[in-house]
C-alpha cells in the first residue's frame, strides 16, 4: 500500500470519540508534511462542520462513506495504508469495513468493547488478513489501551531490571470518575440483546482467553468482589469494563 493516497484515515470523524481523534491528529501533526490523513463519515456538511470546529487545515481531504454502503467503504479503504474507526456499536456497522480492509491488505484499528463480536471477526477473518497482510487491531478505546500500555511497560521495565517480567510494583492509584458514554452504553446494549438471543455466546463472555483462540493462559481472577492488594497495600473494587479490558491485554 505505499501507492496509497492517506496513512490514516478517519471514519467517524463527525461523532464524539471520532472528533476527538480527528482533533487530536489536527493537533499533533499540523507542520508534519510527511503525515497524509483524511477525515471521513456519511456527511460532507457535518465533515466540514468538524473540520474548521477542530481548527484542521481548510484543505484536509474530506471522505463521504456510509456504514449501510459497502461499496463506499471500499472507495474509502482503497485510497488508505490504515483506518481508524469509531462508528458502533461493531456488531451493527463493523463487518464490512473490516472485511474491506482485510481483503484490500488495509490496517483496521478500532475501539470496539464487543468481546462476541470480536471473537466472531477473529474467527472468521484472521486466516485472511494474515494472507493479506492486513493488521486487525480490536482495543476498547480509553478503556483497554492504559491497561495494554501498563502491562506492556511493566514488562519493560521487569526486563530490564530483573531479567524477567515479575516486579513488584509500590505506589497509589490516582482516582477515576466520570461515566459511560453513549457508544459505550449502546455497544453493551448491543451485546446483551445477542446473549439474550443466544445463549452459548455466555462461553465466550465468560472466558478470560475468549480472544486468543488455541491459546489459554494462567488461572485468572474472577473480578467479581473486592481484594486487597498487598502490592499497594490498599482495596481494589470490581471495574465493570474488566470484563472487556482482560480480553483485549490477553489478545
Amino acid at each position: 500500500m505505499s501507492s496509497a493516497k492517506f496513512d490514516i484515515v478517519v471514519y467517524g470523524a463527525t461523532g464524539f470519540t471520532g472528533q476527538l481523534v480527528a482533533e487530536y491528529l489536527a493537533a499533533h501533526y499540523k507542520d508534519d508534511k510527511a503525515l497524509k490523513w483524511a477525515m471521513a463519515g456519511r456527511s460532507l456538511d457535518k465533515l466540514k462542520s468538524v473540520r474548521d470546529a477542530i481548527g484542521a487545515p481548510a484543505d484536509t481531504p474530506l471522505i463521504v462513506a456510509d456504514a449501510s454502503d459497502a461499496a463506499s467503504l471500499k472507495a474509502m479503504v482503497a485510497q488508505t495504508k490504515s483506518v481508524i474507526t469509531t462508528v458502533g456499536p461493531y456488531q451493527f456497522y463493523g463487518e464490512d469495513l473490516l472485511a474491506a480492509c482485510v481483503a484490500a491488505g488495509v490496517d483496521y484499528f478500532d475501539l470496539c468493547g464487543e468481546p462476541v463480536w470480536m471473537r466472531q471477526m477473529i474467527d472468521k477473518y484472521e486466516a485472511a488478513a494474515k494472507a493479506s497482510g492486513a493488521r486487525i487491531v480490536f482495543s476498547c478505546g480509553y478503556d483497554s489501551v492504559p491497561f495494554e500500555l501498563g502491562t506492556f511497560f511493566v514488562q519493560e521495565e521487569a526486563r530490564r531490571v530483573f531479567g524477567a517480567p515479575t516486579p513488584r510494583v509500590k505506589g497509589r492509584v490516582r482516582d477515576m470518575r466520570g461515566t459511560l458514554s453513549g457508544g459505550t452504553a449502546a455497544s453493551a446494549k448491543a451485546t446483551f440483546d445477542a446473549v439474550a438471543k443466544d445463549l452459548s455466546l455466555v462461553a465466550i463472555l465468560n472466558d478470560h482467553f475468549a480472544l486468543t483462540p488455541d491459546f489459554t493462559g494462567p488461572k485468572q481472577p474472577k473480578g467479581n468482589r473486592a481484594v486487597f492488594e498487598e502490592d499497594l497495600q490498599s482495596w481494589a473494587a470490581p471495574f465493570m469494563m474488566a470484563l472487556i479490558n482482560t480480553r483485549n491485554v490477553h489478545r
